[in-house]
């Protein structure tokens, strides 16, 4: 486990990272009441969060972006193991603090998440959703970080600042829910069925009738809920696990190519190219 903590104008920002072999729980509390926004990358972790005899569960966390409340009675808890590890990005400000954020984002706060800065609760949820393409992008370059000492900080600080105007912009944009709960559970399912079988995924026929959606609606639904296609989704998790993979050495290029499922060196370096910008041979 790895846990970084860094101040950020009035934001704190937290990076939990951890793996394990076997199943470890990790638990956490804040020292003060705040409001945050915590941001879960490519790791797929169970989440608990307990206070009082209350409990609440997310067992789907890739990808998510969950904004709350929540004071020092409220523990969260991490289940971390082979299968499902973590990455957390926590952006969180105390409500004290709140008018004293720069460039109005106070008044986005105020504004777009009211139900968290007059809490009813030790923990109140409040808007949650799963992160768009361009904050997956961040968030991922957050937790593959090459840059080091001032020119690492000033990275850093950019992409905070770009990830809470995302997340501020999606807010700003959500509309009605159009997507009925049973089928956003289906879709849910399709894509960890995807997750977990990078080198041999189903083909659409396949995966529509393993979650009872017919194609068109996976196909549409799928890229409302999640901000891109199905294949595109697929591709996306394939080149950011072999991109994890070549920069923690734990793989050759070729070995990462195979593993994500890419037949072809030249087609897994076109796509890896066009996604990072830089071939896979130059990372460091």
């Amino acid at each position: 486990m790895t846990r970084d903590v860094i101040n950020i104008n009035d934001f704190i920002i937290l990076v939990e990272e951890a793996k394990a072999e076997k199943v470890t729980i990790d638990s956490c509390f804040f020292d003060e009441p705040i409001i945050a926004v915590a941001f879960y990358g490519s790791g797929n972790v169970d989440l608990s969060v307990k206070y009082g005899d209350k409990q609440k569960e997310f067992s789907y966390t890739k990808g998510l972006a969950l904004s709350f409340y929540a004071d020092d009675n409220v523990e969260f808890i991490h289940t971390v193991s082979a299968s499902k590890q973590l990455e957390c990005l926590v952006i969180a400000t105390s409500i004290s603090a709140i008018e004293a954020l720069p460039n109005d984002e106070g008044e986005l706060f105020s504004e777009m998440l009211n139900q968290l800065v007059n809490p009813s609760d030790h923990y109140v949820e409040g808007p949650a959703f799963y992160m768009t393409p361009e904050m997956q992008t961040i968030v991922d370059s957050i937790f593959n970080i090459q840059y080091e000492g001032k020119t690492k900080m000033m990275f850093f600080r950019s992409q905070i600042t770009a990830l809470l105007s995302h997340f501020f912009g999606q807010l700003a944009t959500m509309k009605t829910e159009k997507i009925k709960t049973s089928e956003r559970e289906k879709l849910i399912k399709a894509k960890t069925i995807l997750s977990e079988n990078l080198d041999n995924p189903p083909s659409l026929t396949e995966l529509s009738k393993e979650i009872g959606l017919n194609t068109f609606k996976l196909k549409k639904d799928f890229k409302e809920l999640f901000g891109v296609p199905v294949f595109k989704y697929l591709q996306n998790e394939r080149l950011t696990i072999a991109h994890k993979l070549i920069r923690k050495q734990e793989a050759t290029v070729q070995e990462a190519a195979w593993h994500v499922g890419y037949d072809s060196l030249s087609s897994f370096s076109n796509a890896f190219a066009k996604k990072f910008g830089y071939r896979p041979s130059q990372i460091k």
